[in-house]
């Protein structure tokens, strides 16, 4: 698969039937190895091992559903109260991130309603921190740590 701008991680792969599979621990299963399923691995690792965030605290593809669709966010971090603070749009390397991905999560989050978004191609991330009560968002110079999200400090440029 593709180097990525984020640390090399050692993954379980397999090959059967012409296609790859990755062993997934968070889903504790095998799971086809897309562009993009390569890149929600490495940054749900990523998350775990440099920013702190628990397994346990992280869902992977969970399921939500919004206009009577039901749709999967990529990654949704909880709080140790069980509460969400962060979600993760990943997009396959080439897919450029743009208005149309802001737009992707931003209506998953109508659901969910976290204060924390990043959107990841696994080459670059943007993260954005939503202030409910002043109805603006602001860029983050840095992807915020687990301690960092659930002690309410703030990065923001």
């Amino acid at each position: 698969m593709q180097p990525l701008n984020l640390p090399t991680y050692s993954f379980n792969i397999k090959s059967d039937a012409g296609r790859e599979w990755i062993f997934d621990v968070f889903r504790r299963g095998w799971y086809q190895l897309t562009p993009e399923e390569w890149v929600r691995q490495n940054f749900a690792r990523y998350l775990c091992d440099v920013l702190g965030y628990p397994e346990s605290l992280l869902l992977l593809e969970q399921k939500i559903t919004h206009n009577k669709l039901t749709r999967r966010c990529d990654i949704v971090a909880y709080d140790r109260m069980g509460h969400p603070v962060l979600l993760v749009e990943c997009k396959a390397p080439e897919i450029v991130l743009n208005q149309k991905t802001f737009d992707q999560i931003a209506r998953y989050n109508m659901v969910l309603g976290v204060n924390t978004l990043l959107v990841t191609n696994g080459k670059s991330h943007y993260g954005i921190r939503i202030d409910p009560v002043a109805r603006s968002y602001s860029f983050l110079l840095e992807i915020p740590s687990f301690k960092s999200l659930t002690s309410h400090s703030s990065e923001v440029i």
